[in-house]
Protein backbone atom coordinates (compact mmCIF):
# COMPACT_ATOMS: atom_id res chain seq x y z
CA UNK A 1 0.00 0.00 0.00
CA UNK A 2 1.35 3.41 -0.99
CA UNK A 3 2.23 5.92 1.70
CA UNK A 4 0.65 9.42 1.60
CA UNK A 5 3.93 10.82 0.24
CA UNK A 6 4.00 8.22 -2.55
CA UNK A 7 0.38 8.94 -3.40
CA UNK A 8 1.11 12.67 -3.63
CA UNK A 9 4.10 12.01 -5.90
CA UNK A 10 2.01 9.76 -8.15
CA UNK A 11 -0.72 12.39 -8.41
CA UNK A 12 1.87 15.06 -9.18
CA UNK A 13 3.34 12.92 -11.96
CA UNK A 14 -0.09 12.38 -13.50
CA UNK A 15 -0.72 16.11 -13.50
CA UNK A 16 2.66 17.01 -14.99
CA UNK A 17 2.86 14.37 -17.73
CA UNK A 18 0.26 16.06 -20.00
CA UNK A 19 2.28 19.28 -19.84
CA UNK A 20 5.47 17.32 -20.56
CA UNK A 21 3.89 15.52 -23.53
CA UNK A 22 2.52 18.79 -24.93
CA UNK A 23 6.00 20.33 -24.85
CA UNK A 24 7.62 17.36 -26.58
CA UNK A 25 4.95 17.39 -29.28
CA UNK A 26 5.21 21.12 -29.91
CA UNK A 27 9.02 20.83 -30.15
CA UNK A 28 8.88 17.62 -32.21
CA UNK A 29 10.56 18.91 -35.37
CA UNK A 30 13.49 20.54 -33.59
CA UNK A 31 14.10 17.72 -31.08
CA UNK A 32 13.76 14.97 -33.67
CA UNK A 33 16.34 16.64 -35.92
CA UNK A 34 18.68 17.27 -33.00
CA UNK A 35 18.45 13.62 -31.99
CA UNK A 36 19.14 12.41 -35.54
CA UNK A 37 22.18 14.71 -35.69
CA UNK A 38 23.43 13.36 -32.37
CA UNK A 39 23.07 9.77 -33.66
CA UNK A 40 25.12 10.59 -36.76
CA UNK A 41 27.68 12.54 -34.73
CA UNK A 42 28.17 9.58 -32.39
CA UNK A 43 28.72 7.26 -35.41
CA UNK A 44 25.77 5.09 -34.40
CA UNK A 45 23.67 3.22 -36.99
CA UNK A 46 26.53 3.74 -39.43
CA UNK A 47 25.15 1.00 -41.68
CA UNK A 48 22.08 3.15 -42.36
CA UNK A 49 21.78 6.26 -44.52
CA UNK A 50 21.00 9.68 -42.96
CA UNK A 51 17.55 9.50 -44.55
CA UNK A 52 16.90 6.11 -42.99
CA UNK A 53 18.13 7.30 -39.61
CA UNK A 54 15.83 10.34 -39.75
CA UNK A 55 12.86 8.19 -40.75
CA UNK A 56 13.44 5.75 -37.89
CA UNK A 57 14.11 8.62 -35.49
CA UNK A 58 10.70 10.06 -36.38
CA UNK A 59 8.93 6.77 -35.66
CA UNK A 60 10.81 6.12 -32.43
CA UNK A 61 10.21 9.69 -31.23
CA UNK A 62 6.46 9.44 -31.83
CA UNK A 63 6.27 6.07 -30.09
CA UNK A 64 8.35 7.45 -27.23
CA UNK A 65 5.98 10.37 -26.67
CA UNK A 66 2.94 8.12 -26.94
CA UNK A 67 4.26 5.90 -24.16
CA UNK A 68 4.84 8.95 -21.99
CA UNK A 69 1.25 9.97 -22.60
CA UNK A 70 -0.52 6.63 -22.19
CA UNK A 71 1.85 4.75 -19.88
CA UNK A 72 1.41 1.64 -22.09
CA UNK A 73 4.47 0.06 -23.69
CA UNK A 74 2.63 -2.53 -25.82
CA UNK A 75 2.69 -0.44 -29.00
CA UNK A 76 6.34 0.42 -28.38
CA UNK A 77 7.21 -3.26 -27.87
CA UNK A 78 5.58 -4.11 -31.19
CA UNK A 79 7.39 -1.30 -32.97
CA UNK A 80 10.73 -2.16 -31.31
CA UNK A 81 10.42 -5.78 -32.45
CA UNK A 82 9.58 -4.67 -35.99
CA UNK A 83 12.49 -2.23 -35.96
CA UNK A 84 14.85 -4.94 -34.71
CA UNK A 85 13.78 -7.31 -37.48
CA UNK A 86 14.66 -4.64 -40.04
CA UNK A 87 17.95 -3.37 -38.67
CA UNK A 88 19.60 -6.53 -37.29
CA UNK A 89 20.23 -7.88 -40.82
CA UNK A 90 21.92 -4.53 -41.53
CA UNK A 91 24.54 -5.30 -38.90
CA UNK A 92 23.25 -2.96 -36.18
CA UNK A 93 24.68 -3.95 -32.78
CA UNK A 94 23.04 -3.95 -29.35
CA UNK A 95 25.22 -1.10 -28.04
CA UNK A 96 24.05 1.08 -30.93
CA UNK A 97 20.37 0.60 -30.07
CA UNK A 98 21.01 1.27 -26.39
CA UNK A 99 23.08 4.29 -27.39
CA UNK A 100 20.43 5.93 -29.55
CA UNK A 101 17.73 5.47 -26.89
CA UNK A 102 19.99 7.03 -24.25
CA UNK A 103 20.74 9.89 -26.64
CA UNK A 104 17.02 10.55 -27.07
CA UNK A 105 16.53 10.55 -23.32
CA UNK A 106 19.40 13.05 -23.05
CA UNK A 107 18.06 15.31 -25.82
CA UNK A 108 14.60 15.42 -24.24
CA UNK A 109 15.99 15.99 -20.73
CA UNK A 110 18.09 18.94 -21.97
CA UNK A 111 15.02 20.37 -23.65
CA UNK A 112 13.11 20.17 -20.38
CA UNK A 113 15.98 21.83 -18.54
CA UNK A 114 16.02 24.72 -21.02
CA UNK A 115 12.25 25.19 -20.72
CA UNK A 116 11.99 25.02 -16.93
CA UNK A 117 15.44 26.17 -15.73
CA UNK A 118 14.02 29.41 -14.34
CA UNK A 119 11.79 27.46 -11.93
CA UNK A 120 14.08 24.94 -10.25
CA UNK A 121 11.35 23.39 -8.08
CA UNK A 122 9.10 22.79 -11.08
CA UNK A 123 12.05 21.45 -13.08
CA UNK A 124 12.72 18.85 -10.38
CA UNK A 125 9.06 17.80 -10.39
CA UNK A 126 9.07 17.53 -14.19
CA UNK A 127 12.22 15.43 -14.16
CA UNK A 128 10.83 13.23 -11.39
CA UNK A 129 7.84 12.53 -13.63
CA UNK A 130 9.92 12.08 -16.79
CA UNK A 131 12.86 9.92 -15.68
CA UNK A 132 10.98 6.75 -14.52
CA UNK A 133 8.96 6.71 -17.74
CA UNK A 134 12.07 7.36 -19.85
CA UNK A 135 13.95 4.56 -18.12
CA UNK A 136 11.07 2.15 -18.72
CA UNK A 137 11.01 3.08 -22.40
CA UNK A 138 14.78 2.60 -22.75
CA UNK A 139 14.53 -0.79 -21.05
CA UNK A 140 11.61 -1.87 -23.28
CA UNK A 141 13.42 -1.00 -26.52
CA UNK A 142 16.70 -2.58 -25.39
CA UNK A 143 15.07 -5.81 -24.20
CA UNK A 144 13.02 -6.12 -27.40
CA UNK A 145 16.16 -5.72 -29.50
CA UNK A 146 18.16 -8.24 -27.45
CA UNK A 147 15.33 -10.79 -27.62
CA UNK A 148 15.05 -10.44 -31.38
CA UNK A 149 18.81 -10.65 -31.78
CA UNK A 150 18.93 -13.83 -29.70
CA UNK A 151 16.12 -15.29 -31.83
CA UNK A 152 18.07 -14.52 -35.01
CA UNK A 153 21.25 -16.05 -33.54
CA UNK A 154 19.39 -19.23 -32.56
CA UNK A 155 17.87 -19.41 -36.04
CA UNK A 156 21.30 -18.98 -37.64
CA UNK A 157 22.78 -21.64 -35.37
CA UNK A 158 20.02 -24.08 -36.32
CA UNK A 159 20.61 -23.35 -40.00
CA UNK A 160 24.35 -23.90 -39.61
CA UNK A 161 23.77 -27.19 -37.79
CA UNK A 162 21.42 -28.35 -40.53
CA UNK A 163 23.99 -27.47 -43.18
CA UNK A 164 26.75 -29.20 -41.23
CA UNK A 165 24.76 -32.43 -40.81
CA UNK A 166 22.90 -32.98 -44.11
CA UNK A 167 20.98 -36.21 -44.63
CA UNK A 168 21.64 -37.20 -48.26
CA UNK A 169 19.82 -39.80 -50.32
CA UNK A 170 22.37 -41.70 -52.43
CA UNK A 171 19.92 -44.08 -54.00
CA UNK A 172 16.59 -45.66 -53.17
CA UNK A 173 16.41 -46.69 -49.49
CA UNK A 174 20.04 -45.57 -48.85
CA UNK A 175 20.98 -42.43 -46.91
CA UNK A 176 24.34 -40.90 -46.02
CA UNK A 177 24.92 -38.63 -43.05
CA UNK A 178 28.40 -37.04 -43.21
CA UNK A 179 29.35 -35.33 -39.96
CA UNK A 180 32.06 -32.68 -39.88
CA UNK A 181 33.32 -30.76 -36.86
CA UNK A 182 32.85 -30.99 -33.11
CA UNK A 183 30.01 -33.29 -32.10
CA UNK A 184 28.59 -32.09 -28.79
CA UNK A 185 25.49 -33.33 -26.98
CA UNK A 186 23.15 -30.72 -28.47
CA UNK A 187 24.33 -31.36 -32.00
CA UNK A 188 24.13 -35.11 -31.44
CA UNK A 189 20.47 -34.75 -30.45
CA UNK A 190 19.74 -32.70 -33.54
CA UNK A 191 21.60 -35.24 -35.64
CA UNK A 192 19.34 -38.01 -34.33
CA UNK A 193 16.20 -35.99 -35.06
CA UNK A 194 17.32 -35.22 -38.62
CA UNK A 195 18.35 -38.81 -39.26
CA UNK A 196 15.10 -40.31 -38.01
CA UNK A 197 13.10 -37.78 -40.03
CA UNK A 198 15.16 -38.66 -43.11
CA UNK A 199 14.60 -42.39 -42.56
CA UNK A 200 10.87 -41.87 -42.39
CA UNK A 201 10.69 -39.45 -45.32
CA UNK A 202 12.78 -41.64 -47.66
CA UNK A 203 11.68 -45.02 -46.26
CA UNK A 204 15.37 -45.82 -45.86
CA UNK A 205 16.62 -49.30 -45.06
CA UNK A 206 20.30 -48.50 -44.59
CA UNK A 207 22.06 -45.37 -43.34
CA UNK A 208 25.78 -44.70 -43.60
CA UNK A 209 26.99 -42.29 -40.89
CA UNK A 210 30.44 -41.00 -41.77
CA UNK A 211 32.41 -39.43 -38.89
CA UNK A 212 35.72 -38.99 -40.71
CA UNK A 213 35.55 -35.26 -40.03
CA UNK A 214 34.84 -35.60 -36.29
CA UNK A 215 38.00 -35.03 -34.21
CA UNK A 216 36.79 -36.66 -31.00
CA UNK A 217 33.73 -37.68 -28.98
CA UNK A 218 33.05 -37.80 -25.26
CA UNK A 219 31.14 -40.36 -23.22
CA UNK A 220 27.70 -38.78 -23.62
CA UNK A 221 28.09 -38.33 -27.38
CA UNK A 222 29.37 -41.90 -27.84
CA UNK A 223 26.39 -43.26 -25.94
CA UNK A 224 24.12 -41.03 -27.99
CA UNK A 225 25.51 -42.52 -31.20
CA UNK A 226 24.63 -45.98 -29.93
CA UNK A 227 21.13 -44.77 -29.04
CA UNK A 228 20.82 -43.34 -32.55
CA UNK A 229 21.68 -46.74 -34.00
CA UNK A 230 19.01 -48.35 -31.79
CA UNK A 231 16.38 -45.75 -32.71
CA UNK A 232 17.14 -46.20 -36.42
CA UNK A 233 16.74 -49.98 -36.09
CA UNK A 234 13.34 -49.47 -34.48
CA UNK A 235 12.36 -47.51 -37.58
CA UNK A 236 13.55 -50.34 -39.81
CA UNK A 237 16.91 -48.98 -40.93
CA UNK A 238 20.35 -50.43 -40.27
CA UNK A 239 23.23 -48.05 -39.54
CA UNK A 240 26.81 -48.34 -40.76
CA UNK A 241 29.35 -46.04 -39.12
CA UNK A 242 32.41 -45.18 -41.20
CA UNK A 243 35.54 -43.11 -40.69
CA UNK A 244 36.30 -44.07 -37.10
CA UNK A 245 39.67 -42.59 -36.20
CA UNK A 246 42.04 -44.51 -33.96
CA UNK A 247 41.48 -41.90 -31.26
CA UNK A 248 37.71 -42.26 -31.34
CA UNK A 249 37.99 -46.06 -31.50
CA UNK A 250 40.17 -46.04 -28.38
CA UNK A 251 37.71 -43.74 -26.66
CA UNK A 252 34.79 -46.05 -27.45
CA UNK A 253 36.71 -49.05 -26.06
CA UNK A 254 37.87 -47.17 -22.98
CA UNK A 255 34.41 -45.95 -22.00
CA UNK A 256 32.89 -49.37 -22.57
CA UNK A 257 30.49 -48.68 -25.44
CA UNK A 258 28.68 -51.85 -26.56
CA UNK A 259 30.26 -52.18 -30.00
CA UNK A 260 28.20 -55.27 -30.82
CA UNK A 261 25.36 -52.89 -31.65
CA UNK A 262 27.49 -50.86 -34.07
CA UNK A 263 28.26 -51.92 -37.63
CA UNK A 264 31.52 -50.20 -38.58
CA UNK A 265 33.42 -50.00 -41.86
CA UNK A 266 36.78 -48.32 -42.42
CA UNK A 267 35.88 -45.57 -44.88
CA UNK A 268 32.90 -44.00 -46.61
CA UNK A 269 33.43 -45.86 -49.89
CA UNK A 270 33.52 -49.17 -48.06
CA UNK A 271 30.42 -48.17 -46.11
CA UNK A 272 28.48 -47.42 -49.30
CA UNK A 273 29.56 -50.75 -50.84
CA UNK A 274 28.44 -52.59 -47.70
CA UNK A 275 25.13 -50.72 -47.71
CA UNK A 276 24.52 -51.60 -51.37
CA UNK A 277 25.28 -55.23 -50.59
CA UNK A 278 22.73 -55.19 -47.77
CA UNK A 279 20.17 -53.66 -50.12
CA UNK A 280 20.86 -56.30 -52.77
CA UNK A 281 22.48 -53.98 -55.30
CA UNK A 282 25.28 -55.37 -57.46
CA UNK A 283 27.95 -52.99 -58.72
CA UNK A 284 29.87 -54.06 -61.84
CA UNK A 285 32.47 -52.35 -63.97
CA UNK A 286 31.11 -50.97 -67.25
CA UNK A 287 33.66 -52.99 -69.27
CA UNK A 288 32.59 -56.22 -67.57
CA UNK A 289 28.94 -55.48 -68.28
CA UNK A 290 29.71 -54.81 -71.95
CA UNK A 291 31.59 -58.12 -72.27
CA UNK A 292 28.67 -59.99 -70.79
CA UNK A 293 26.31 -58.42 -73.30
CA UNK A 294 28.58 -59.52 -76.18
Amino acid sequence: MESPAEQDASTDHEQLLPELVAHLRSSRTQLRQEWANRITGASLLSSMTPQEIFSEATSVYDNYVEVLETGSVEALQHYAQNLSERIIPRGVETHEVVGIVLLLRDVLARSLFEKYHSDFALLNRILDAYEPAANRIANTVSVSFVQERERVIRQQQDSIRELSTPVLQVRERLLILPIIGVLDAQRARQLTEQLLSGIRAHRAKVVVVDITGVPDVDVSVANHLVQTVDASRLMGAGVIITGLSSKIAQTLVRIGVDLSKVNTVGDLQGGIEEAERLLGFTVRRAADADRQQE
